[in-house]
Protein backbone atom coordinates (compact mmCIF):
# COMPACT_ATOMS: atom_id res chain seq x y z
CA UNK A 1 0.00 0.00 0.00
CA UNK A 2 1.38 3.39 -0.98
CA UNK A 3 1.66 6.10 1.64
CA UNK A 4 0.14 9.18 0.00
CA UNK A 5 0.82 11.57 2.87
CA UNK A 6 3.28 14.29 1.95
CA UNK A 7 6.21 15.01 4.30
CA UNK A 8 5.31 17.84 6.65
CA UNK A 9 1.58 17.54 5.84
CA UNK A 10 -0.05 15.96 8.91
CA UNK A 11 -3.15 13.82 8.47
CA UNK A 12 -6.06 14.94 10.62
CA UNK A 13 -7.89 12.01 12.20
CA UNK A 14 -10.27 13.91 14.47
CA UNK A 15 -13.11 16.36 13.93
CA UNK A 16 -11.96 19.94 13.43
CA UNK A 17 -14.83 21.33 15.50
CA UNK A 18 -13.46 19.62 18.62
CA UNK A 19 -10.68 22.23 18.73
CA UNK A 20 -13.18 24.82 19.90
CA UNK A 21 -14.79 22.51 22.45
CA UNK A 22 -13.78 23.09 26.09
CA UNK A 23 -12.47 20.20 28.13
CA UNK A 24 -14.52 19.12 31.12
CA UNK A 25 -12.69 20.45 34.18
CA UNK A 26 -12.73 18.12 37.22
CA UNK A 27 -11.93 19.31 40.71
CA UNK A 28 -8.21 19.48 41.40
CA UNK A 29 -6.61 16.61 43.30
CA UNK A 30 -6.21 17.51 47.00
CA UNK A 31 -3.16 15.22 47.20
CA UNK A 32 -1.44 17.20 44.43
CA UNK A 33 -2.17 20.53 46.11
CA UNK A 34 -1.01 19.23 49.50
CA UNK A 35 2.32 18.18 47.98
CA UNK A 36 2.65 21.51 46.20
CA UNK A 37 2.07 23.49 49.39
CA UNK A 38 3.96 21.13 51.67
CA UNK A 39 0.96 20.59 53.94
CA UNK A 40 -0.40 17.30 55.33
CA UNK A 41 -3.80 17.59 53.65
CA UNK A 42 -5.75 19.91 51.38
CA UNK A 43 -9.51 20.45 51.52
CA UNK A 44 -11.54 19.72 48.40
CA UNK A 45 -14.73 21.76 48.04
CA UNK A 46 -14.85 21.69 44.24
CA UNK A 47 -16.76 18.63 43.03
CA UNK A 48 -20.06 18.58 44.97
CA UNK A 49 -19.19 15.35 46.74
CA UNK A 50 -20.73 14.53 50.12
CA UNK A 51 -17.91 14.38 52.71
CA UNK A 52 -19.11 11.58 54.99
CA UNK A 53 -17.71 8.51 53.25
CA UNK A 54 -19.52 5.53 51.73
CA UNK A 55 -22.87 4.54 53.18
CA UNK A 56 -22.99 1.51 55.52
CA UNK A 57 -22.77 -1.75 53.61
CA UNK A 58 -21.46 -0.23 50.39
CA UNK A 59 -17.80 -1.18 50.76
CA UNK A 60 -18.78 -4.72 51.74
CA UNK A 61 -21.05 -5.01 48.70
CA UNK A 62 -18.28 -3.80 46.39
CA UNK A 63 -15.80 -6.23 47.92
CA UNK A 64 -18.16 -9.16 47.50
CA UNK A 65 -18.97 -8.18 43.92
CA UNK A 66 -15.26 -7.95 43.08
CA UNK A 67 -15.01 -11.73 43.40
CA UNK A 68 -16.98 -11.95 40.16
CA UNK A 69 -14.83 -9.44 38.29
CA UNK A 70 -13.97 -12.04 35.63
CA UNK A 71 -17.64 -12.11 34.56
CA UNK A 72 -19.64 -9.46 32.72
CA UNK A 73 -22.21 -7.59 34.81
CA UNK A 74 -25.93 -7.89 34.16
CA UNK A 75 -26.33 -5.76 31.03
CA UNK A 76 -30.04 -5.34 31.75
CA UNK A 77 -29.28 -4.04 35.27
CA UNK A 78 -32.51 -5.83 36.26
CA UNK A 79 -32.13 -5.84 40.05
CA UNK A 80 -31.12 -2.18 40.23
CA UNK A 81 -33.89 -1.08 37.87
CA UNK A 82 -36.38 -2.93 40.05
CA UNK A 83 -35.02 -1.33 43.23
CA UNK A 84 -35.13 2.17 41.72
CA UNK A 85 -38.63 1.59 40.39
CA UNK A 86 -39.84 0.49 43.81
CA UNK A 87 -38.24 3.43 45.60
CA UNK A 88 -39.62 6.05 43.22
CA UNK A 89 -42.99 4.49 42.54
CA UNK A 90 -42.62 3.85 38.82
CA UNK A 91 -42.57 0.80 36.58
CA UNK A 92 -39.18 -0.85 35.87
CA UNK A 93 -39.70 -0.25 32.14
CA UNK A 94 -39.70 3.49 32.94
CA UNK A 95 -36.14 3.35 34.33
CA UNK A 96 -32.78 3.22 32.58
CA UNK A 97 -29.35 3.52 34.19
CA UNK A 98 -26.09 4.93 32.89
CA UNK A 99 -22.54 5.85 33.87
CA UNK A 100 -23.72 8.82 35.91
CA UNK A 101 -26.57 11.11 34.89
CA UNK A 102 -24.19 12.95 32.55
CA UNK A 103 -23.88 9.81 30.43
CA UNK A 104 -27.65 9.61 30.22
CA UNK A 105 -27.77 13.22 29.07
CA UNK A 106 -25.37 12.26 26.30
CA UNK A 107 -27.46 9.21 25.40
CA UNK A 108 -30.57 11.39 25.23
CA UNK A 109 -28.91 13.74 22.76
CA UNK A 110 -27.85 10.76 20.65
CA UNK A 111 -31.36 9.33 20.79
CA UNK A 112 -33.13 12.57 19.86
CA UNK A 113 -30.81 14.66 17.70
CA UNK A 114 -29.31 14.49 14.25
CA UNK A 115 -26.57 16.87 13.09
CA UNK A 116 -27.91 20.41 13.02
CA UNK A 117 -30.70 19.77 15.52
CA UNK A 118 -30.74 22.12 18.50
CA UNK A 119 -30.59 21.62 22.26
CA UNK A 120 -31.66 24.58 24.41
CA UNK A 121 -30.36 25.10 27.94
CA UNK A 122 -29.62 27.89 30.37
CA UNK A 123 -26.12 29.27 30.72
CA UNK A 124 -24.35 29.18 32.94
CA UNK A 125 -25.43 25.67 33.86
CA UNK A 126 -23.78 22.24 34.04
CA UNK A 127 -20.52 22.53 32.11
CA UNK A 128 -20.93 19.12 30.47
CA UNK A 129 -23.96 20.23 28.45
CA UNK A 130 -22.00 21.96 25.65
CA UNK A 131 -19.70 18.95 25.42
CA UNK A 132 -22.37 16.26 25.15
CA UNK A 133 -24.34 18.33 22.64
CA UNK A 134 -21.37 19.09 20.38
CA UNK A 135 -19.92 15.59 20.41
CA UNK A 136 -23.27 14.26 19.23
CA UNK A 137 -23.26 16.65 16.28
CA UNK A 138 -26.12 18.77 17.59
CA UNK A 139 -26.09 22.54 18.15
CA UNK A 140 -26.22 24.26 21.54
CA UNK A 141 -28.57 27.17 22.09
CA UNK A 142 -27.46 28.82 25.33
CA UNK A 143 -29.96 31.14 27.01
CA UNK A 144 -28.35 33.58 29.50
CA UNK A 145 -29.25 33.25 33.15
CA UNK A 146 -31.35 35.91 34.81
CA UNK A 147 -29.60 38.62 36.88
CA UNK A 148 -30.49 36.44 39.87
CA UNK A 149 -28.35 33.62 38.39
CA UNK A 150 -31.26 31.31 37.51
CA UNK A 151 -33.05 29.99 34.45
CA UNK A 152 -34.95 32.49 32.30
CA UNK A 153 -37.77 30.13 31.35
CA UNK A 154 -39.60 32.70 29.21
CA UNK A 155 -36.47 33.24 27.12
CA UNK A 156 -35.83 29.50 26.94
CA UNK A 157 -39.35 28.88 25.66
CA UNK A 158 -38.88 31.66 23.10
CA UNK A 159 -35.62 30.03 21.95
CA UNK A 160 -37.43 26.85 20.87
CA UNK A 161 -37.64 26.61 17.08
CA UNK A 162 -38.53 23.99 14.50
CA UNK A 163 -34.96 22.71 14.85
CA UNK A 164 -35.18 22.22 18.62
CA UNK A 165 -35.28 18.59 19.69
CA UNK A 166 -34.44 18.90 23.38
CA UNK A 167 -34.52 21.43 26.22
CA UNK A 168 -32.57 20.85 29.44
CA UNK A 169 -33.74 22.33 32.74
CA UNK A 170 -31.28 21.89 35.62
CA UNK A 171 -33.20 22.20 38.89
CA UNK A 172 -31.53 23.07 41.21
CA UNK A 173 -29.11 24.60 38.76
CA UNK A 174 -25.46 23.61 38.84
CA UNK A 175 -23.32 25.67 39.54
CA UNK A 176 -25.51 28.50 40.87
CA UNK A 177 -27.79 26.50 43.19
CA UNK A 178 -30.79 28.53 42.01
CA UNK A 179 -34.12 26.78 41.57
CA UNK A 180 -37.48 26.85 39.88
CA UNK A 181 -40.80 26.63 41.67
CA UNK A 182 -43.79 24.58 40.61
CA UNK A 183 -46.00 27.21 38.87
CA UNK A 184 -43.22 28.57 36.63
CA UNK A 185 -42.03 25.09 35.66
CA UNK A 186 -45.56 23.97 34.82
CA UNK A 187 -46.14 27.05 32.66
CA UNK A 188 -42.92 26.26 30.85
CA UNK A 189 -43.84 22.60 30.27
CA UNK A 190 -47.18 23.70 28.85
CA UNK A 191 -45.45 26.15 26.50
CA UNK A 192 -42.95 23.69 25.02
CA UNK A 193 -44.27 21.80 21.97
CA UNK A 194 -45.17 18.17 22.53
CA UNK A 195 -42.53 17.01 20.03
CA UNK A 196 -39.67 18.63 21.98
CA UNK A 197 -38.16 16.61 24.81
CA UNK A 198 -37.82 18.43 28.15
CA UNK A 199 -35.08 16.94 30.35
CA UNK A 200 -35.30 17.81 34.03
CA UNK A 201 -31.81 17.34 35.44
CA UNK A 202 -32.29 16.80 39.17
CA UNK A 203 -28.87 15.61 40.32
CA UNK A 204 -29.28 17.53 43.61
CA UNK A 205 -32.92 16.73 44.36
CA UNK A 206 -32.16 15.16 47.76
CA UNK A 207 -30.86 18.48 49.10
CA UNK A 208 -34.02 20.43 48.24
CA UNK A 209 -35.86 21.81 51.27
CA UNK A 210 -38.17 24.39 49.69
CA UNK A 211 -41.58 22.66 49.35
CA UNK A 212 -42.37 24.78 46.29
CA UNK A 213 -39.53 23.23 44.29
CA UNK A 214 -41.29 20.57 42.20
CA UNK A 215 -40.34 16.92 42.03
CA UNK A 216 -39.75 16.18 38.36
CA UNK A 217 -41.18 12.70 38.78
CA UNK A 218 -44.60 14.31 39.08
CA UNK A 219 -44.35 15.16 35.37
CA UNK A 220 -43.05 11.94 33.79
CA UNK A 221 -46.62 11.04 32.81
CA UNK A 222 -46.04 13.56 30.02
CA UNK A 223 -44.56 11.75 27.00
CA UNK A 224 -42.02 14.52 26.38
CA UNK A 225 -40.56 14.76 29.92
CA UNK A 226 -37.55 12.84 31.21
CA UNK A 227 -35.99 13.14 34.68
CA UNK A 228 -32.31 12.58 35.37
CA UNK A 229 -31.07 11.64 38.83
CA UNK A 230 -27.76 10.38 40.18
CA UNK A 231 -26.39 8.30 43.03
CA UNK A 232 -23.10 10.24 42.92
CA UNK A 233 -24.13 13.06 45.24
CA UNK A 234 -26.41 12.42 48.21
CA UNK A 235 -26.01 8.64 47.91
CA UNK A 236 -22.22 8.90 48.13
CA UNK A 237 -21.33 6.91 44.99
CA UNK A 238 -19.36 9.48 42.99
CA UNK A 239 -16.58 6.94 42.45
CA UNK A 240 -18.98 4.24 41.24
CA UNK A 241 -20.70 6.30 38.50
CA UNK A 242 -24.38 5.35 38.60
CA UNK A 243 -27.13 7.61 37.29
CA UNK A 244 -30.67 6.88 36.21
CA UNK A 245 -33.44 8.31 34.08
CA UNK A 246 -37.18 8.03 34.56
CA UNK A 247 -39.47 8.60 31.59
CA UNK A 248 -42.22 7.00 29.55
CA UNK A 249 -41.31 3.44 28.44
CA UNK A 250 -41.04 4.37 24.74
CA UNK A 251 -38.34 6.96 25.47
CA UNK A 252 -36.57 4.63 27.90
CA UNK A 253 -36.52 1.88 25.26
CA UNK A 254 -34.89 4.26 22.77
CA UNK A 255 -32.22 5.31 25.26
CA UNK A 256 -31.45 1.69 26.13
CA UNK A 257 -30.54 1.17 22.47
CA UNK A 258 -27.76 3.76 22.63
CA UNK A 259 -26.42 3.07 26.14
CA UNK A 260 -22.88 1.72 26.07
CA UNK A 261 -23.13 -2.05 26.72
CA UNK A 262 -22.18 -3.12 30.24
CA UNK A 263 -21.59 0.50 31.28
CA UNK A 264 -22.78 -0.16 34.85
CA UNK A 265 -20.07 -2.40 36.27
CA UNK A 266 -20.67 -5.30 38.63
CA UNK A 267 -19.30 -3.43 41.69
CA UNK A 268 -21.29 -0.33 40.74
CA UNK A 269 -24.55 -2.27 40.59
CA UNK A 270 -23.82 -3.91 43.94
CA UNK A 271 -22.88 -0.57 45.51
CA UNK A 272 -26.05 1.08 44.24
CA UNK A 273 -28.27 -1.65 45.64
CA UNK A 274 -26.53 -1.40 49.02
CA UNK A 275 -26.81 2.38 49.04
CA UNK A 276 -30.53 2.34 48.24
CA UNK A 277 -31.06 0.28 51.39
CA UNK A 278 -29.72 3.21 53.45
CA UNK A 279 -32.37 5.84 52.74
CA UNK A 280 -32.64 6.92 56.39
CA UNK A 281 -28.90 7.52 56.63
CA UNK A 282 -28.96 9.48 53.38
CA UNK A 283 -31.68 11.70 54.80
CA UNK A 284 -29.64 12.26 57.97
CA UNK A 285 -26.53 13.20 56.00
CA UNK A 286 -28.49 15.53 53.73
CA UNK A 287 -29.84 17.32 56.80
CA UNK A 288 -26.25 17.91 57.96
CA UNK A 289 -25.33 19.32 54.55
CA UNK A 290 -28.39 21.58 54.48
CA UNK A 291 -27.65 22.99 57.93
CA UNK A 292 -24.09 23.81 56.87
CA UNK A 293 -25.33 25.23 53.56
CA UNK A 294 -27.47 27.74 55.43
CA UNK A 295 -24.61 28.67 57.75
CA UNK A 296 -22.13 29.16 54.92
CA UNK A 297 -24.62 31.15 52.87
CA UNK A 298 -25.32 33.54 55.74
CA UNK A 299 -21.60 34.04 56.37
CA UNK A 300 -20.89 34.71 52.69
CA UNK A 301 -23.74 37.20 52.38
CA UNK A 302 -22.03 39.31 54.99
CA UNK A 303 -19.20 39.63 52.45
CA UNK A 304 -21.05 39.43 49.11
CA UNK A 305 -24.71 40.41 49.57
CA UNK A 306 -26.05 38.91 46.32
CA UNK A 307 -25.12 35.29 47.08
CA UNK A 308 -28.22 33.41 45.85
CA UNK A 309 -30.17 30.94 47.95
CA UNK A 310 -29.06 27.43 47.04
CA UNK A 311 -31.01 24.19 47.03
CA UNK A 312 -27.98 22.05 46.17
CA UNK A 313 -25.06 20.87 48.29
CA UNK A 314 -23.04 23.91 47.21
CA UNK A 315 -23.24 27.67 47.18
CA UNK A 316 -22.50 30.19 44.43
CA UNK A 317 -20.27 33.17 44.97
CA UNK A 318 -20.94 35.65 42.10
CA UNK A 319 -17.52 37.28 41.86
CA UNK A 320 -17.44 37.91 38.10
CA UNK A 321 -13.93 38.78 36.93
CA UNK A 322 -12.51 38.15 40.41
CA UNK A 323 -13.47 34.47 40.34
CA UNK A 324 -10.18 32.96 39.17
CA UNK A 325 -8.14 35.17 41.48
CA UNK A 326 -10.28 34.13 44.44
CA UNK A 327 -9.95 30.47 43.48
CA UNK A 328 -6.17 30.82 43.47
CA UNK A 329 -6.23 32.53 46.85
CA UNK A 330 -8.22 29.61 48.27
CA UNK A 331 -5.77 27.09 46.85
CA UNK A 332 -2.86 29.02 48.33
CA UNK A 333 -4.49 28.36 51.71
CA UNK A 334 -5.09 24.67 50.99
CA UNK A 335 -8.77 24.90 50.01
CA UNK A 336 -9.86 23.79 46.54
CA UNK A 337 -12.98 25.48 45.16
CA UNK A 338 -14.35 25.68 41.61
CA UNK A 339 -14.00 29.04 39.84
CA UNK A 340 -15.84 29.68 36.58
CA UNK A 341 -13.92 32.46 34.81
CA UNK A 342 -15.86 35.69 34.50
CA UNK A 343 -18.90 34.37 36.38
CA UNK A 344 -18.43 33.08 39.88
CA UNK A 345 -17.12 30.43 42.23
CA UNK A 346 -18.93 27.28 43.32
CA UNK A 347 -18.16 26.03 46.82
CA UNK A 348 -19.20 22.53 47.82
CA UNK A 349 -20.51 22.17 51.35
CA UNK A 350 -18.09 20.04 53.37
CA UNK A 351 -17.77 19.22 57.03
CA UNK A 352 -18.09 22.08 59.54
CA UNK A 353 -14.30 22.19 59.93
CA UNK A 354 -13.77 22.27 56.16
CA UNK A 355 -16.35 25.01 55.76
CA UNK A 356 -14.71 27.02 58.52
CA UNK A 357 -11.38 26.78 56.71
CA UNK A 358 -12.98 28.10 53.55
CA UNK A 359 -14.79 30.92 55.36
CA UNK A 360 -11.53 32.02 56.95
CA UNK A 361 -10.08 32.50 53.45
CA UNK A 362 -13.22 34.26 52.25
CA UNK A 363 -13.18 36.71 55.14
CA UNK A 364 -9.55 37.53 54.41
CA UNK A 365 -9.94 37.91 50.65
CA UNK A 366 -13.41 39.46 50.40
CA UNK A 367 -13.72 41.68 53.45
Amino acid sequence: MTDTARPGSPIRLTRADLDALPNYVPGRSPADLARELGIPEAIKLASNEVPYGPLPGVVEAITEAAAGAHRYPDMGVVALHAALAERYGVAPESVVTGCGSVALAEHLVRATCLPGDEVVYSWRSFEAYPIVVATSGATSVQVPNTPEHGHDLAAMAAAVTDRTRMVVVCNPNNPTGTFLRRPELERFLDAVPDDVLVVLDEAYREFVTDPEVPDGLDYVHRPNVAVLRTLSKAWGLAGMRVGFMVAQPALVAAVRKVVTPFSISLPAQAAALAALAQADEVERRCALVVAERERVTEALRALVPDVPTSQGNFVWLPLGNRSVEFGRACEARGVIVRPFPGDGVRITIGTPAENDAFLAVARTELA
